[in-house]
């Protein structure tokens, strides 16, 4: 059964949902951050940018950027030195997942910097990272090995993916391109794909999760079905979204039907002809 929301941005639903692309607005994956009171700023080019009151997280949402990575987001241990961690997801990601994540990081947020700067830790009860795959696997993704150092897992569909590269990464390479310790995507070929997210060797487990959890959930995601740019018309099922019909009438809702009901009023009495005698004449007689 697909869910219903009154507020439903959409005139179709898109499944699975990893078919589905960004939206028009960012403003769901800002709002989580911007409800914390992080200071937000424009540039001359429309480019928005969140702050953490400590400094030490930071959020770019770049429409007017350099390249398609349009949410890029990096943590800090000191506000003045490099990235920690860092996270981008490009111009084409569906804003749902961006969504779980920056909620994730408010959570993370507010139970301080242990929490939004902890580092993945192999055998590690909370954060070991095999924590964020978990959820992939759970819901039917197979384990792959598409090349040497890499570990990954295959929607059952194979139009999706998540990359984990073993050995030593360089931090810069990490956070400037896609070659990060996790790359997140859908598509037919990950040279190519319809979109994607990556994140570098530091990123905080439960952060990771939430993207996965949110990717790997199998109810489907709202779209306008003539804003096709939104989602991958050629592979995604596209099902209208139909309102619900009124509810069904509770036995109070009868009750009280039958008691507003006025009283029937009695039927007119009704002169019938005599069938032994002829009715009067009313007019002249002759």
């Amino acid at each position: 059964m697909q869910p219903h929301d009154d507020t439903i941005d959409g005139d179709v639903y898109v499944s699975p949902r990893y078919l589905a692309r960004a939206t028009a607005i960012g403003d769901p994956g800002l709002d989580p951050l911007r409800n914390l009171g992080w200071d937000l700023h424009h540039d001359d080019l429309g480019n928005a940018y969140l702050t953490a009151p400590d400094r030490k997280v930071r959020l770019g949402y770049l429409p007017e950027g350099e390249d398609d990575g349009l949410w890029r987001i990096n943590a800090y241990k000191d506000p003045f030195g490099p990235p920690v961690w860092g996270v981008c997801f490009n111009d084409s990601c569906p804003t749902e997942f961006v969504t779980a994540f920056t909620t994730a990081l408010a959570e993370a947020y507010q139970q301080g910097p242990d929490s939004y700067l902890a580092r993945p830790v192999s055998g590690s009860k909370d954060h070991d990272p095999f924590l964020a795959v978990a959820p992939l696997i759970n819901r039917g993704w197979l384990i792959d090995r598409p090349r040497w150092g890499v570990f990954a897992v295959q929607s059952p569909d194979k139009l999706a993916g998540l990359e984990y590269t073993t050995g030593d990464l360089d931090p810069e390479t990490e956070l400037t391109t896609r070659e990060a310790r996790w790359q997140l995507w859908a598509g037919t070929s990950i040279d190519r794909p319809y979109w994607y997210a990556t994140a570098t060797t530091d990123t905080p487990v439960a952060l990771l999760k939430a993207v996965t959890e949110c990717v790997s959930d199998p109810a489907p995601l709202p779209r306008w079905r003539e804003d096709t740019y939104s989602y991958v018309k050629a592979k995604a099922q596209v099902t209208s979204i139909i309102p619900p019909g009124p509810p069904a009438p509770t036995p109070l809702d009868v009750q009280r039907a039958v008691g507003r009901r006025p009283t029937a009023r009695p039927a007119a009495s009704v002169p019938r002809w005599s069938t032994t005698s002829r009715p009067a004449l009313t007019g002249p007689r002759r």
